[in-house]
């Protein structure tokens, strides 16, 4: 059986250049590389590309919660965090926003934005 490699999450936005930006500066990763219609972050331990943005004309954000007739969620990015409080006020002071519905105590929903949902949830790595 061939070895297959997950290599990266694609993420469509009306502007790949902000939205990649937004991104390099809640997670701390670098812009690893920058074209006209793609940008590609990498974390800062040099580990392979994992996350990059292209241009998607038409882009209508995802409606969050689900609702008939809304642009659906295709998937969205869960960010473990050791303070939830600070990690959603470094969101929204990068220009994220907090989602009216919060599903969980634990777990903060906010839309980047381009309008994408991602999680920010309370936990720690174990060893």
């Amino acid at each position: 059986m061939s070895r297959l490699t997950l290599t990266g999450v694609n993420i469509g936005a009306p502007d790949p250049h902000a939205l990649a930006a937004f991104y390099a500066a809640l997670l701390g990763w670098e812009i690893s590389r920058e074209e006209e219609h793609d940008v590609y972050l990498s974390p800062p331990d040099g580990g392979p590309r994992t996350l990059s943005f292209q241009r998607e004309e038409g882009f209508r954000p995802p409606v969050w919660p689900a609702r008939p007739g809304g642009q659906q969620m295709m998937m969205h990015l869960e960010v473990m965090v050791d303070d939830l409080e600070a990690a959603v006020a470094r969101a929204v002071s990068l220009g994220a926003t907090v989602a009216d519905f919060q599903p969980q105590d634990d777990v903060r929903v906010c839309l980047d934005p381009a309008g994408h949902p991602f999680c920010l949830w309370l936990g720690e790595l174990s060893a």
